[in-house]
């Protein structure tokens, strides 16, 4: 590993780009000032990129500009980028964990350009058939690592055991002091239940667990995976999508009808006074910001996928994310995990 954590970052990624995105390396450089072990290497247009750095005085120390001549849209196709975008802001940042030293990417580009470029670019880890999209839900007692979010509509068992074992190495590695806790996403918590998929995978996660990866916690149902009992939950990318849209609208449901309700009338407006230090915690805890930044999982490099809507505080959660992910050595305890399985298989 490089003396420092290098992050590549895809600066004209997103909405309002590179505006956000600088600021966003502005705020982790404020709330980092006594740390000198990271870089950020910044792909885009040079002039924009270095009137924004400018803007918050950020020093040349903290990082290099690498000059690109496009931009990916939202619009742009898979098989359109690969074929038009090869000095991308984009591509670069990916390609620069191959050329110049990066250990991690960030973007907030569009997503299905971002996964198949860092497919084709990085490669699989050579034991893995799918990657898969992680994303950090709360919960009660800490957070979740959640996946698959989308990557792979269908999944065989053993694309149900490499996530379980790369998101129990992603949960170790932002969460050092907590024991990953893996649940297979289910209908019903009772053994009996659910496809032969699950089943098949139930059965082979409960033998590898003797090697200390993670604890098995068996299967979990959709209404508990906030109590914080298990901290990785695993499906497939069709339902892990739905179940991860169904989150994010009942979360806005609650605050928007909340906010409907307590400005209603005089009296409730009256009461937010009351009980201003408690709503602004509530609202602090829902703030989806927090936890911006999905991982793909599975190849010989990470890359993490930031909402390309969010605003440079999102940004800054996605970067801070980052320079955890490479500080918790990620890749390593994804290669000693899947050694495991391996094992198994031999």
């Amino acid at each position: 590993m490089n003396s420092k954590i290098i992050i590549a970052i895809d600066a004209m990624g997103g909405e309002n780009a590179p505006s956000k995105n600088i600021e966003g390396v502005a705020l982790f450089l404020k709330k980092n000032k006594n740390k000198y072990d990271f870089f950020f290497n910044l792909f885009g247009d040079e002039m924009s990129i270095k009137s924004e750095l400018d803007k918050h005085n950020i020093s040349n120390n903290f990082y290099k500009i690498f000059p690109s001549s496009t931009v990916v849209s939202d619009e742009e196709t898979p098989l359109t980028a690969i074929k038009n975008s090869k000095d991308s802001s984009m591509w670069n940042s990916i390609n620069s964990q191959i050329v110049s030293n990066s250990n991690i990417t960030l973007s907030a580009g569009n997503t299905g350009v971002l996964f198949v470029v860092s497919r084709m670019l990085l490669k699989t880890i050579e034991s893995v058939s799918k990657p898969a999209l992680a994303g950090l839900w709360p919960n009660e007692k800490n957070m979740n690592v959640v996946l698959d979010l989308g990557a792979n509509v269908e999944c065989d068992d053993k694309n149900l055991i490499d996530f379980s074992e790369m998101g129990a190495a992603l949960y170790k590695a932002l969460f050092p002091e907590d024991t990953p806790k893996v649940a297979l996403l289910n209908i019903g918590s009772e053994e009996i239940k659910g496809t032969e998929t699950l089943k098949k995978s139930y059965s082979k996660l409960k033998e590898i667990s003797k090697y200390g990866d993670f604890e098995f916690n068996g299967f979990i149902e959709g209404s508990k995976i906030t109590h914080g009992e298990s901290n990785v939950i695993v499906t497939d990318g069709f339902t892990g999508n739905i179940a991860l849209k169904t989150a994010e609208g009942t979360a806005k449901f609650i605050t928007d009808s909340l906010k409907k309700s307590l400005t209603s009338t005089f009296l409730a407006k009256i009461s937010v006074l009351f009980s201003f230090f408690a709503l602004k915690r509530f609202k602090e805890k829902l703030d989806p910001r927090k936890f911006n930044g999905a991982i793909f999982l599975g190849l010989k490099g990470p890359v993490v996928k930031s909402h390309g809507s969010t605003d440079s505080i999102g940004f800054y959660y996605s970067i801070d994310l980052c320079y955890r992910i490479i500080k918790g050595d990620l890749m390593n305890k994804i290669k000693s995990n899947l050694s495991h399985i391996n094992n198994e298989s031999d």
